[in-house]
């Protein structure tokens, strides 16, 4: 038995009107319609929903007993009509992905190609986000999702998305310019430019700090972005340590990048704010994922 759910509807209109005028009037359609389409419920159903006079309508024990269960049914789809209406808006909605700088490495394209294939309709707005901010907008609610490097505190669920080793960027003039591997050892007494410090333990991580064996860096000055990074090493003001992937950035002109032995690798994660489970920001967290584990 296929029992549509408008004439459900119908039923209930008239069981709770008890009269096929008034209901008729309350579903927008003829009285005429309306009788008939009970008529072919009460057909499928095998029983009479209605007793019916010229002077009022009445329920059948019948009709009695469907009611509740009506009403309920209809209830129910209300609710996963509305459930399927907010799926879909998420599915439509934009999704703002925040970043310090370019993640490069293939990373944005091979995330969105996995990502779009559960969610065709769905923007991905890019946010570039200073480096005074850590969180790259994660933070203040500007963005939805970032790519952050690691270490970075704070109530975040993170994939990992690429390891690398820690590279130093230098002037072409500096005299270990032409070394094809720099021991951090022989760096200790140079100065490093530093991120701000409102970025943090992400602060001490660039300056390698941890593998200094208790000696304090030498700041030579502060930086905020890429391009400011490579006027500052170009102008000799100080050294910078960077992931392998990102020499592209610095490496022109007159600065130089070489690796560098004796500190530990870095992670690129792409982040979001635990307990958000939003189905965008979920399903951006596993395509990363999926890119991840290649």
């Amino acid at each position: 038995m296929n029992v549509h759910g408008r004439d459900l509807g119908y039923f209930v209109a008239v069981a709770e009107e008890l009269h096929f005028g008034r209901a008729a009037e309350r579903l927008f359609v003829s009285q005429p319609a309306l009788s008939k389409q009970i008529r072919m419920l009460e057909r499928q159903l095998g029983a009479p929903l209605f007793d019916r006079d010229r002077r009022r309508v009445t329920l059948t024990p019948v009709g009695e007993a469907l009611l509740p269960h009506a009403r309920k049914l209809l209830s129910d789809w209300t609710i996963a009509q509305t459930a399927i209406d907010e799926a879909k808006a998420a599915q439509r909605a934009t999704l703002t992905v925040g970043m310090s700088t370019s993640p490069g490495r293939g990373l944005l394209p091979a995330i969105r190609s996995r990502f779009v294939l559960r969610f065709p309709h769905a923007q991905i707005k890019l946010r570039q986000v200073a480096w005074t901010d850590p969180s790259a907008g994660l933070a203040d609610g500007s963005s939805d999702i970032a790519f952050i490097w690691l270490p970075q505190p704070g109530p975040y669920d993170r994939v990992v998305v690429a390891r690398e080793p820690r590279c130093v960027a230098l002037p072409a003039t500096h005299r270990l310019a032409t070394a094809e591997i720099i021991d951090f050892t022989d760096l200790l007494d140079e100065p490093f430019l530093a991120l701000p410090e409102t970025a943090g333990v992400g602060r001490d991580f660039w300056l390698a700090t941890a593998d200094r064996g208790g000696r304090a860096p030498v700041i030579g000055g502060e930086i905020t972005s890429a391009e400011e990074t490579h006027e500052a090493v170009a102008a000799g003001e100080g050294l910078a340590l960077l992931a392998e992937g990102n020499a592209p950035l610095l490496a022109r002109g007159t600065v130089v990048v070489r690796p560098v032995r004796g500190i530990a690798p870095t992670e690129l994660a792409v982040v979001c704010r635990r307990g958000d489970d939003r189905p965008l920001v979920r399903g951006y967290l596993e395509a990363a994922r999926q890119v991840g584990g290649r």
